[in-house]
């Protein structure tokens, strides 16, 4: 058993096979970082495998563009032949268990009612109005 941790790098899909199993596809970005001896400036390795849980895909909703999870299961290697005919590898890893550390941000959410107060806020002329008083401190 392995354990990986990493960012996800894109919302995660269900595939529905022709058998009817359905499978959670999703891929994680574990980054590295080291300082070379001698020089200032650090590093940065980024590994990435392509991931595929099986057993629910209740979990597929919060596996989203950014999150951070820790994952146990079994990495394998797949090499294969691109499109354009040049060898290739990928790392796959089996989940067997998905622990969510840090969820995505709600971009979408907190753009939309942002915009609508800041539509508000333009249309009223009043950003920032306490008594009649226009002023940018919180207090």
């Amino acid at each position: 058993m392995q354990q990986i941790i990493g960012r996800v790098t894109a919302d995660a899909t269900v595939k529905t096979l022709d058998s009817g199993k359905q499978v959670v596809s999703f891929s994680v970005a574990d980054n590295k970082s080291y300082k070379p001896k001698g020089q200032e400036e650090a590093v940065q390795v980024s590994t990435f495998f392509n991931c595929s849980y099986w057993l629910s895909t209740a979990v597929a909703p919060v596996l989203r563009k950014g999150a951070v999870v820790q994952l146990n299961g079994q990495v394998s290697a797949r090499a294969y032949s691109s499109n354009t005919g040049d060898l290739a590898a990928s790392l796959n890893f089996h989940t067997d268990r998905i622990e969510v550390l840090a969820y995505a941000a709600k971009n979408e959410s907190t753009a939309t009612s942002k915009t609508g107060k800041e539509a508000k806020e333009k249309k009223t002329g009043k950003a920032n109005d306490h008594n009649g008083e226009n002023d940018d401190l919180p207090f």
